[in-house]
């Protein structure tokens, strides 16, 4: 007889984790990280300074320099730990929420506004930051990621895909697409999905029964499950996962389990599908305070150096705001430059039209 009954997931293992909500080490049996007091200062450093960037872009947003934006508030654990975690070898492929992958790619944050803004198509030069331009389609970019990692594989390369989504992204036929392509072809890829509980107005429940990363072993390979509000075992996990995903055996699904504390974008009223009381439970495991929590109990920082970081993010807020300002618009004539590799006669005709047509007010009062 089949069994119908419904999995325990009381029974589940918890995600992997190395600090717990209050900033206390914690021993895990199959992982663990350890790094200078640099290195540990350095993670805070940067959880702090996307926070800020993040906070002053939503403003930017609200006052009408940007046209929309997808914060990232609450998963800078989730982003900074993964991003810390790659090589230069390695290549991204990200969503729309990626600030902090970015950040750690070395990717200027005023730079990264323009898509927002509507002054380019793209923000940087995927090939020297090693990582693909923002993705608005859900779901659309891992199904790139593995077809970029399948040739990896064929080039011999000693390099990594990390592909990252969210968890509604993951109901996405083209995400269980390139679950599939990846898991029959053993692909150096690392799916990285954060769970941050919304997929807009739809939570977790009404997107799968189990959790996600045991979807993993449906395509034939393994999943993790780590706390994405503990910047160092997304650091530890997404470092093996990676190492992994090199060696030759094959892609890894981490699940980063966190929460997204802005609504899912500035266009969206968060507080009509989920309570006040959830959201200041997740606020209650804040990733940035769990990390100033153990480095001022470890005396691995004192006041002067939180005082430092704070000053830090307020003057990258302030070059953010008068970059962002200060970046001038392209000329319309732009948006027929890059539709082709190269020439083309239809886009050439189009270019003519649109130029007589503008051409027309040129003159005009």
């Amino acid at each position: 007889m089949i069994d119908t009954s419904p999995p325990d997931l009381a029974r589940e293992a918890p995600p992997v984790q190395l600090l717990d909500p209050a900033g206390r080490r914690v021993e895990h049996p199959d992982w663990s990280i350890d790094l200078s007091t640099d290195e540990y200062r350095a993670l805070y450093r940067d959880l702090v300074l996307v926070r800020r960037f993040d906070a002053e872009a939503t403003t930017l947003q609200r006052q009408g320099e940007l046209g929309l934006w997808a914060s990232l508030r609450g998963q800078e654990a989730a982003q900074i730990g993964a991003g810390r975690a790659l090589d230069l070898r390695d290549f991204v492929f990200s969503s729309y929420r990626e600030h902090g992958v970015a950040w750690c790619r070395g990717i200027d944050p005023v730079g990264m506004l323009g898509f927002w803004r509507g002054t380019a198509h793209g923000c940087w030069d995927p090939y020297q930051a090693g990582m693909a331009n923002y993705q608005v389609v859900v779901g659309g970019h891992a199904l790139h990621g593995v077809g970029y990692a399948m040739g990896v594989q064929r080039d011999g390369a000693d390099s990594a895909v990390l592909v990252c989504f969210g968890d509604g992204a993951t109901s996405q036929g083209d995400v269980n697409e390139a679950f599939t392509f990846a898991g029959v072809y053993g692909s150096p890829v690392v799916f990285y999905c954060q769970n941050n509980q919304w997929a807009i107005s739809e939570p977790l429940e009404r997107q799968t029964r189990v959790p996600l990363y045991r979807r993993a072993v449906g395509f034939g390979f393994p999943g993790i499950r780590v706390d994405g509000n503990d910047v160092l075992a997304c650091l530890a996990v997404t470092r093996g996962a990676l190492e992994h995903a090199r060696s030759g055996a094959g892609p890894v699904l981490i699940e980063a389990v966190t929460y997204r504390m802005s609504p899912h974008t500035t266009s969206d009223d968060a507080t009509r599908y989920r309570s006040a009381g959830e959201v200041a439970e997740w606020e209650g495991r804040d990733p940035i305070a769990r990390m100033r929590a153990y480095l001022d109990d470890s005396g691995l920082a004192d006041a002067g150096f939180f005082d430092e970081v704070d000053a830090e993010a307020e003057s990258l807020a302030v070059r953010v705001r008068a970059g962002c300002r200060a970046t001038p618009d392209p000329p319309a004539t732009v948006i027929f430059d890059h539709v082709y590799a190269g020439p083309h006669a239809l886009v050439d005709a189009e270019r003519e039209q649109f130029t007589a047509f503008q051409a027309q007010f040129d003159d005009a009062p």
